[in-house]
């Protein structure tokens, strides 16, 4: 498939399942009185403290929320739910460290939404995530919360939509807002988001902002908000910077730590191949052969390749579709709910564009390029395994890219087991296992036209006659019918898996010998110098620059180096080996309004 037949058809929590230790400073949350004046909260595990929050029932939620929740399926809150809604309820500060998927965005946004005064339309709570993806998201966790409580009015605010429309809201009046960065800066500079009556601002996944080079831009708004306001830091860590930020701003704050407890927990199935890039495209077919789920996210480093991913797919006839930052944000709402709702099996996406991604259904996350570092790796894989459900994870790793493996275990709490690439044999014998279940599914089942199926039996009765076939014959032609047009069983050419296995087992002689230890590193001879057209003069800041980088060419924040800014330009460190559609695109992405105009710096 064409670039140009792709883009026509686009326009046609849980990381990992965990036991949870949470920990916090001060008195048991049920003394909320003890609470607040202690300025520390501790979660009791006891036996008699579960029995007291069995269910939401005992956070003193009014009955419209409790209806909305049973309705939903909710039954018992999560361990982040249990200590942080009980202090947020009190209104006081609190700082949270949970990774994605315990369930924090109902931890705030619930006593959030009880303490909204739906008379007063002006914005009251400001939720501040790093991405659009995200803040569509929890807007959306909002309005499905709010079913009880009609005329409270959420608003997402990111760049990429029309502002027009955000203005009109804005002026019609709403009380939450939940948005990037950004545009929250855009709105409060025109005077379009008046932050007088805020009571409450989160800021969620502080250290996704802090790494995507947002902090200077998160002062900026947290200094224009009234003295007297509730404020909520939720990270998945908690880095220096975070830790100064909540010094700073934070009144008092309660503590909250999730951590995890026990592996066994842990339902997401982790695995590695090890393959030369010539060979991941036919490597990938042939996982997607013997692993593919209810849902499948494959996940590239660049834009360009989620478009090549896409057509090569689409042409072995898989239900693909792409999410990258070249998607008009339109589009990809309408994709993800393709996605969501079944009319999609494969999505190819960059990190940026599928960041905060909630599909129940996704079984099996693809990292197709090597994540440029831990954290990455864990909100990909956290695509899957949502709600309880086992999901599995497959990471593309090249030879040079093996001893990056550790730290990724590390961040996880688990090995990575080692998969072998699949040959024409297991293929196979995995496509006559398939028909025999489907047969198996098919004769089992009843049929509900009895009309129909006496006419197909009389069909195959006078075909029988007329062709003088037996029923055997009959069942074999029926089976090629449904087969089609290429043949079941495969006899590619298999000799560049053994190649791939000769490669990699050499590749693990030279490490075990040290020669090649150097070849893993990442220097600062690993980065060439850039120069972009904005400076001082532009009233730009580094974060402005990393933010833009980041989410419009699929980079991680971290893979951006030094910045100097001067009057009239900046200079920037980029990964060498920049492919030319990502340097092109980024000639393009303007920052404050101007655009970078990238160049080679000589």
């Amino acid at each position: 498939m064409t670039k140009a037949k792709l883009n026509d058809e686009l326009t046609s929590s849980k990381v990992i399942p965990e036991l949870m230790e949470v920990k916090s400073k001060g008195k048991n949350i049920n003394d909320a009185q003890s609470s607040q004046q202690n300025g520390s909260s501790i979660l009791n595990q006891s036996n008699a403290q579960d029995e007291a929050l069995d269910g939401f029932s005992g956070f003193g939620f009014s009955e419209e929320l409790i209806n909305t929740l049973s309705k939903k399926g909710y039954k018992d809150p999560t361990p982040i739910q249990k200590a942080a809604i009980p202090e947020l309820m009190l209104g006081r500060d609190l700082l949270g460290q949970a990774q994605t998927g315990t369930g924090k965005t109902a931890a705030f946004a619930l006593p959030l939404l009880e303490r909204i005064n739906d008379k007063e339309r002006h914005p009251q709570v400001l939720v501040l995530t790093p991405t659009r993806e995200l803040a569509m998201q929890v807007a959306e966790s909002f309005k499905a919360y709010s079913e009880g409580h009609p005329n409270i009015n959420i608003l997402a605010v990111y760049g990429g939509s029309d502002f027009r429309s955000q203005l009109y809201s804005l002026k019609k009046g709403v009380e939450i807002i939940v948005g990037t960065p950004g545009r929250v800066m855009d709105h409060i500079r025109q005077g379009t988001l008046t932050q007088s009556a805020l009571q409450c601002l989160v800021l969620d996944e502080a250290d996704e902002m802090l790494r995507m080079g947002f902090i200077d831009d998160i002062e900026w708004i947290l200094e224009q908000l009234p003295n007297e306001r509730q404020m909520v830091f939720f990270s998945a860590t908690m880095p220096t910077e975070i830790r100064r930020l909540s010094k700073r701003f934070l009144k008092d704050p309660a503590e909250i730590t999730i951590k995890s407890k026990k592996k066994e927990a842990q339902l997401i199935k982790q695995h590695y191949i090890t393959i030369q890039n010539s060979y991941k495209l036919e490597a990938l077919k042939r996982v997607l052969e013997l692993c593919f789920g209810d849902g499948v996210i494959i996940f590239a480093r660049t834009k360009a390749i989620t478009i090549k991913l896409a057509e090569s797919l689409e042409a072995a006839r898989h239900n693909v579709a792409v999410l990258n930052g070249d998607v008009p944000q339109n589009l990809r709402e309408r994709t993800v709910e393709r996605l969501r709702q079944g009319g999609i099996d494969i999505l190819v996406a960059t990190d940026v564009a599928a960041r905060g991604l909630d599909v129940e259904r996704i079984g099996l996350v693809i990292n197709y390029d090597m994540p440029f570092d831990s954290e990455a790796y864990v909100h990909r894989i956290g695509r899957t395994g949502r709600a309880g459900r086992s999901g599995e994870a497959i990471l593309f790793i090249s030879p040079r890219e093996r001893s990056y493996l550790s730290n990724l275990e590390r961040a996880v709490g688990q090995p990575i087991e080692k998969m072998e690439i699949p040959t024409n044999e297991l293929i196979n014998k995995h496509r006559i296992e398939k028909i025999k279940k489907d047969l198996l599914a098919t004769v089992s089942s009843e049929t509900t036209d009895s009309t129909e199926s006496k006419m197909l039996k009389e069909v195959i009765k006078q075909v029988e006659e007329e062709l003088e076939l037996t029923p055997h014959e009959i069942a074999l032609a029926a089976i090629n019918l449904s087969i089609g047009e290429n043949s079941l069983l495969i006899d590619n050419d298999e000799s560049w898996i053994n190649q791939a296995e000769r490669y990699r087992k050499g590749s693990d002689r030279r490490d075990s010998r040290g020669r090649s230890r150097r070849e893993h590193g990442t220097t600062d001879k690993d980065k060439e110098r850039f120069r972009v057209e904005v400076g001082h003069r532009d009233r730009v800041k580094p974060g402005n620059i990393v933010g833009a980088i980041a989410n419009e060419s699929g980079l991680n924040g971290r893979m951006i180096g030094r910045i100097q800014i001067f009057d009239n330009y900046s200079l920037i460190d980029l990964p060498k080996g920049m492919p030319p559609n990502i340097y092109k695109n980024l000639k393009r992405v303007k920052v404050m309004n101007k655009e970078l105009n990238i160049n080679r710096h000589s």
